[in-house]
């Protein structure tokens, strides 16, 4: 018997691995909640951690191991692969299926534990936009499904919503970039699943009356289109006019998705450009502040601070490949031009990327209740008379953390607002 893989937890190697897994005693398998596969699949308790333990042939064990540590690196959500069984066998000599190990997925649920009879509608329908969205993410990695299922995927609560996670991988395939007829192929093949496992459940008597299976599933194809079409689609703005723009960027953060850079071509009146985003793995934002400005901020903060730095390379008509003078430039006549502006005596209130980040989000406001962008200078302006001067000293602040809190510390929390996640 061989165990390979980032084993955290030796008494992994003490399984009873030559023993059939639909044979492991009780006293070693744990009752968790799993959905329909094609393969045995086990969960044990070590230490309190739960594995899920599956029975396959040894290459497609292999390669979904492959698969699915790739997955993690690239930080998609799928299960964290921790190891594979190979030249299994039993008592007897004769061969047994390999085994492939990963950690479960905690507070995590199949679709079936989910449709039930007292699933709403609405519940539904954030089920398969969770989907979607995992379908989506998946392909801007380069990763075609090729079976993707409820029956794959796993779902967890999120704040009312629910979050997808990528359970079996096996017949997945990794490329640098997916064409539209794979993606296609992998949506349809989606949809119809969805409808046939849905029929599946209604045909038990466990899905709501107001579901129509056929319907549901279709209705994930127009979800990710639309999706697909949001991340990736290009947008019409002016050179004068850029709040279309931070919209569509403000719109995909709160899908949980990071804007790298604009692709951007110019129209033929010369007035209207054409902007293309490119969405890219987080942490992206603040190693790419820091190599062309210095600023090292939190990622949310970086991926604000770049959109603005990237709208105004736009504005002044450079290209990405003049990425670091627009950078100079940018730090220059809009990040110092804010510092400037700021009295002496109010730059005490926020370390100057914070000051900066709220400009942004102030002149965001602004610009949505009037329907169009607000001038720069005008939100500077606005920003300093209205929210600055009345904030907590943040030198006072970071002093009385030393002792007892202060009210201060508790104001200081309540107004730093935050990008959306």
């Amino acid at each position: 018997m061989r165990l390979t893989g980032s084993l955290q937890e030796p008494e992994l190697a003490f399984l009873p691995w030559s023993v059939p897994l639909e044979q492991w005693p009780d006293d070693i398998v744990v009752a968790l909640p799993r959905g329909i596969s094609r393969h045995i699949v086990r969960f044990v308790r070590l230490n309190g951690v739960a594995y899920a333990v599956k029975e396959v042939e040894e290459h497609f064990a292999v390669r979904e191991y492959e698969l699915l540590f790739d997955l993690q690196r690239r930080g998609l959500p799928t299960v964290v692969p921790v190891g594979i069984v190979l030249d299994r066998e039993d008592a007897a000599g004769e061969d047994l299926p390999a085994a492939l190990i990963t950690r479960h997925l905690e507070f995590s649920l199949p679709y079936r534990a989910l449709f039930s009879s007292s699933l709403r509608l609405e519940t539904a329908n954030r089920l398969l936009d969770a989907l979607a969205v995992l379908l989506v993410q998946l392909h801007l990695a380069g990763f075609s499904w090729n079976d993707c299922s409820l029956s794959n995927t796993l779902f967890r609560r999120d704040a009312g919503a629910f979050a997808a996670y990528l359970v079996d991988a096996e017949t997945g395939e990794l490329h640098p970039e997916l064409s539209g007829g794979q993606r296609t192929y992998d949506i349809e093949t989606a949809s119809t699943n969805v409808a046939g496992e849905l029929m599946d459940l209604q045909a038990g008597g466990r899905l709501h009356d107001g579901i129509d299976p056929i319907v549901t599933g279709v209705s994930l194809h127009t979800r990710y289109d639309g999706l697909w079409g949001e991340v990736t689609g290009p947008i019409v703005i002016t050179r004068t006019d850029r709040y279309p723009l931070e919209a569509r960027v403000r719109r995909l953060n709160s899908l949980g998705f990071d804007v790298a850079e604009l692709q951007v071509s110019t129209q033929a009146d010369g007035q209207h450009i054409t902007v293309a985003p490119k969405v890219v793995d987080s942490g992206h934002h603040s190693r790419r502040l820091i190599r062309l400005t210095g600023l090292d901020v939190e990622e949310n903060q970086a991926r604000r601070l770049l959109n603005d730095l990237d709208s105004f390379r736009l504005k002044i008509g450079l290209g990405p490949e003049d990425e670091e003078f627009a950078a100079h430039r940018w730090v220059t006549e809009r990040f110092e031009r804010v510092m400037s502006e700021v009295p002496p005596a109010l730059r005490g209130k926020l370390e100057p990327a914070e000051i900066f980040h709220e400009v942004l989000e102030h002149r965001w406001f602004m610009s949505e209740r009037e329907g169009a962008s607000v001038p720069f200078g005008e939100a500077i302006t606005d920003y300093v008379t209205t929210i600055l001067s009345a904030k907590p000293d943040e030198q006072a602040v970071l002093g009385s953390r030393a002792g007892t809190p202060s009210d201060d510390t508790a104001a200081l929390r309540i107004v730093m607002p935050m990008d959306p996640p």
